[in-house]
């Protein structure tokens, strides 16, 4: 991790911070996956085995929702991941990172189990498709703490702002979808929240670190894209269930640049000056792609 000299003490102390007010803003909230199941709709499969013609949402909102289960359901690689970055840094990311797994666990468990008592989904292929994405597992292509907290930054405001809006899409079809979807995005963004400030710290208190801002959002991936045939779900999402890739400028890369004052940032190293340049031509030539897509659609 790049070093801050004497400001170590009050990065750690606002990460604090960041900490408590996380906890007690999850407290508030708290919740078991129990609660947004309709169990009443369960029946048994070995009498009533599962049939395509079963499924209540289209096939477009499906693709989304086991997209999200199969992301889910990699929590222990994204775990791993975590704390094998943040090992060696401050106490209080660890902490955060133990936090964020128990939060974080319900959510394939209530995702796979909606679908199954539901009958949305089969619940022989969604254990073999599990199987698979968990089998494969996941790595992290960051190595310091400050990457790896912009690189969740990205991905969970992405996840929250996924969730939400394959939530509207799935509204007309099934409601208690759509409920779950929301209950899910406010965790996400939680975690959102504890990243984004947390980076936002790093940022006010070292302007350079904007070199490593860069390299992460030019570069980023979600981390579902370990998964099978991602690049086709993307496009189906894109196309049906409200989360393209006009989307995820205007709903989350703008919302960053803004939030994080990329424009304002005076970073004194003149490689990280560059790398600030960079990310706004960056950020320039997603917008001019994203205005065209735009006007395309109309």
């Amino acid at each position: 991790m790049l070093l801050l000299n004497d400001s170590n003490s009050r990065l750690e102390k606002q990460l604090q911070e960041l900490y408590n007010r996380h906890k007690l803003q999850a407290a508030n909230i708290d919740w078991s996956y129990h609660e947004y199941i309709p169990w009443e709709q369960a029946r048994c499969f070995k009498k009533e085995p599962w049939l395509p013609q079963q499924r209540i949402v289209p096939d477009e909102i499906y693709t989304a929702v086991e997209t999200a289960l199969l992301t889910e359901v990699n929590l222990p690689w994204f775990t791993t991941g975590l704390s094998t970055t943040f090992r060696g840094s401050f106490q209080v990311l660890q902490d955060f990172v133990h936090t964020w797994t128990a939060e974080e666990d319900q959510h394939s468990s209530l995702l796979e189990t909606y679908l199954i008592v539901t009958r949305n989904g089969d619940p022989r292929e969604l254990h073999r498709l599990r199987k698979m994405v968990v089998e494969n597992g996941w790595e992290i292509d960051f190595e310091t703490p400050l990457e790896t907290m912009v690189y969740t930054t990205v991905q969970e405001l992405a996840t929250m702002v996924f969730y939400m809006n394959v939530a509207k899409a799935a509204q007309p079809y099934d409601p208690e979808l759509s409920t779950l979807l929301k209950r899910l995005a406010k965790d996400e963004t939680l975690h959102y929240t504890f990243y984004r400030d947390a980076v936002k710290t790093h940022l006010e208190l070292e302007p350079n670190y904007i070199m490593l801002v860069t390299d992460v959002i030019m570069n980023f991936k979600m981390p579902g894209a370990v998964m099978p045939d991602f690049s086709e779900r993307e496009k189906i999402i894109a196309k049906h269930a409200n989360y393209s890739p006009v989307h995820y400028f205007n709903q989350v890369v703008d919302t960053l640049i803004d939030y994080w004052n990329i424009r304002g940032l005076r970073p004194a190293a003149s490689e990280a000056e560059a790398a600030r340049v960079r990310l706004l031509s960056h950020y320039d030539r997603l917008k001019r792609i994203v205005d065209r897509l735009s006007v395309s659609s109309k």
